[in-house]
């Protein structure tokens, strides 16, 4: 573990291997632990940096700016400190969306994206988190973090998790999760957090209007199966607003499919790498992509797709990267 203070919070992370650089960025109340079971064989061949993020872990946390721009800004400064010009970014969750708001406000820094169990494809996510943006989550969450009380869910749990039945193959790493919760300034961050991304009714903040300025940039989808967290239909729909995208969908996985399957996840991010060409964004293509938007294409084809859409429930702003697909095909 390495320590950096910037803009005066500290940061934890640990960096390992060398070569081109990965970096991981966990999911929401997680920290760089998430990653343990694939770092040393991403390591073998990569510069691997895995952060905990700031109001996670051991990093600090203030009372500060928990939106995903404030996270994407703080990847970029580390990466500064660190000497590290160029990477590819691995998210799992909601480190997903911090990757892809990375991407957005850093495109010449980012050489591909990886996307696992990732928040911002669609609006639907577990009531577990639409809860924490109640207003009494951390009053109740203080008492359900008592010590013999919280021993006691989170052996409970644990015990679950092992039993195979439904809805339960996740909920080890989710005592994990309830236990960082035990630290008032940790529930106090990740309320933050979830209130930047989801409201009530679900996630707030979406690629889809965004989809068509990654069509140069290499992406991998990961998901699991049986994810009760997000669901893997939004694994599908990465492929629609992003034709050009790789997805893969692990059986017996749910929402953290690096930890129930790490030797097929790191060989698969190590392929993904070795097989694709870096982003190589310049300042004067990204203008010409934000000035051009999704190009035109003739109006026969626009309908057939939309027909297409209504029949997938597709809708909205997600037409705007099909429409970019059809003039990439020449269409």
């Amino acid at each position: 573990m390495e320590y950096a203070t910037i803009n005066g919070h500290r940061r934890a992370y640990v960096k390992v291997g060398q070569g081109p650089a990965l970096l991981l960025l966990h999911g929401l109340g997680c920290d760089h632990q998430t990653w343990d079971t694939v770092i040393d064989e991403l390591a073998r061949d990569h510069t691997v940096i895995a952060p905990d993020l700031l109001g996670h872990g051991a990093s600090d946390k203030p009372r500060a700016d928990y939106s995903l721009g404030g996270y994407a800004n703080g990847m970029r400064d580390l990466l500064t400190v660190l000497g590290i010009e160029r990477v590819t970014v691995v998210g799992h969750s909601f480190g997903g969306g911090v990757a892809m708001q990375f991407a957005y406000q850093f495109p010449e820094r980012t050489e591909r994206i990886v996307l696992v169990s990732s928040g911002g494809l669609g609006r639907e996510v577990s009531p577990a988190i639409r809860a924490i943006t109640t207003p009494g989550f951390h009053q109740v969450m203080g008492a359900l973090t008592l010590p013999v009380v919280r021993h006691v869910n989170a052996t409970a749990l644990r015990v679950l998790s092992h039993t195979g039945l439904p809805r339960t193959r996740d909920l080890g790493e989710v005592a994990r999760v309830y236990e960082t919760f035990v630290d008032p300034r940790s529930r106090a961050a990740t309320r933050h957090v979830v209130r930047a991304v989801v409201d009530y009714r679900g996630q707030v903040v979406t690629m889809a209007d965004r989809a068509y300025l990654t069509s140069g940039l290499p992406l991998c989808v990961v998901w699991g199966s049986d994810d009760h967290v997000i669901p893997v239909d939004h694994a599908h729909r990465a492929k629609r607003l992003a034709p050009w995208a790789r997805v893969e969908v692990m059986e017996r996985s749910g929402h953290f499919p690096h930890r129930d399957h790490p030797d097929r996840f790191a060989r698969l991010v190590r392929d993904f790498v070795a097989e694709s060409t870096p982003n190589k964004f310049s300042k004067a293509q990204w203008r010409r992509l934000l000035v051009s938007g999704a190009p035109a294409v003739p109006p026969r084809n626009v309908e057939k797709r939309r027909a297409r859409h209504a029949e997938d429930g597709v809708t909205g702003v997600e037409e705007l990267a099909a429409v970019h697909e059809l003039h990439a095909a020449g269409a």
